[in-house]
């Protein structure tokens, strides 16, 4: 296939040493927001980012019409990543990335996380974690009944990580699609519904 210019596009990608720390885990953030507006888009459900509660500072005007904040802060923990309403029931999850090929480390949920989705499932919500190994190219939703049960080990002294092989179990694979790019209410279709 030619592309402009005649040229032929490389699909190499750059070696993880190279790439950018500072946009780690958008892919999949992105790849979500696009599953989030087709399912809006097609009337199957609202489903939203949840922004982060910040106080603003300082603000520097070089012009009148492009204002840089410089400085900010963090309001209040944030809860999880995403929610909205599906078939008339709240969902609510956490997205995350791990280069890991062998675990997906605890370090990455916060104690307040644990505790906002322990509320959300006591409120007969539906909440879960979407998980994406980036070396391997595999996306697992995995349920917080599961989570719930490693991070109670880990804070009696248990291991810190989540095994690749426990999730690839008990969690479900979510095939890379183009419309929409992760169809996991179809996975949720099946555990609820």
């Amino acid at each position: 296939m030619k592309y402009p210019q005649g040229i032929r596009q490389s699909n190499r990608q750059v070696p993880s040493s190279n790439r950018s720390h500072s946009n780690r885990g958008m892919s999949l953030e992105e790849d979500i927001d696009l599953t989030n507006k087709y399912y809006l888009a097609m009337n199957q459900a609202v489903i939203h980012k949840k922004p982060t509660p910040i106080q603003i500072v300082n603000v520097h005007y070089p012009k009148r019409s492009a204002a840089v904040i410089t400085e900010a802060y963090f309001q209040q923990a944030s809860t999880t990543d995403y929610n909205g309403i599906y078939r008339g029931k709240y969902i609510d999850f956490e997205a995350k990335e791990t280069r890991s090929n062998t675990s997906f480390p605890l370090a990455n949920i916060h104690e307040h996380q644990i505790e906002h989705m322990r509320s959300v499932i006591d409120h007969q919500g539906i909440a879960f974690m979407i998980i994406r190994f980036t070396n391997l190219d595999e996306t697992y939703l995995y349920g917080v009944e599961h989570l719930f049960e490693f991070w109670d080990q880990q804070q009696s002294g248990g291991r810190k990580s989540i095994p690749y092989k426990e999730i690839k179990t008990a969690g479900h694979l979510i095939p890379i699609k183009y419309q929409p790019r992760i169809a996991y209410l179809s996975i949720i279709d099946q555990l609820y519904f």
